[in-house]
């Protein structure tokens, strides 16, 4: 069920771009919002652009451990040339996905000891003061709650689709609208 965009904060939740984005940076993402108020603005991470490169190709001169195979997202457009880590975990007895953000080697180290899914983020989507709130007014985002499958979608390009399906029809009419509508 989709969360009530007039929440609020947004912190926790998804923002799926919807199909007409025309934004080559958000077009069909899954974004996890990992802060937000609306008077400091929003942060959060593009979860289904992979960048098909592991933390250790990007970080060759380090020694990683099991780090070193953590995946590489494309986490947004600001900040490209940093690298970030993010631990996402999913609480069962709640039902919601718990982030923990800007993590240190030692402490994403820890988070995947721990059974957590770990994932390297080139970049982050921010919004400011008001910004993303005028957006979901304008309709180009759908809020909805954090969902489990955003841990399992396999592949990760694909995650749009599989969330809109599990909204329900009207959604699934959306996650298989063509790429290019105007070309129908």
């Amino acid at each position: 069920m989709p969360a009530p965009a007039d929440s609020s904060s947004l912190t926790g939740n998804l923002l799926l771009a919807v199909p007409s984005m025309r934004d080559p940076n958000f077009s069909r993402t899954v974004i996890f919002m990992a802060a937000h108020t609306s008077k400091e603005g929003a942060f959060g991470y593009v979860l289904n652009r992979p960048l098909e490169q592991r933390v250790a190709d990007l970080l060759p001169d380090q020694t990683l451990g099991a780090l070193g195979q953590v995946p590489v997202f494309i986490g947004g457009p600001v900040a490209t040339d940093k690298l970030a880590f993010a631990s996402l975990h999913w609480n069962r007895k709640q039902g919601t996905l718990r982030c923990q953000t800007h993590l240190s080697v030692t402490d994403a180290l820890h988070e995947l000891s721990m059974g957590h899914d770990v994932r390297g983020f080139v970049g982050y989507s921010g919004w400011a003061e008001g910004q993303i709130e005028k957006e979901i007014k304008h309709r180009s985002w759908i809020v909805t709650e954090s969902r489990k499958t955003i841990l399992t979608a396999k592949p990760a390009s694909q995650m749009w689709k599989v969330v809109l399906e599990e909204m329900g029809p009207v959604y699934q009419l959306m996650a298989n609208t063509p790429d290019k509508v105007e070309l129908n």
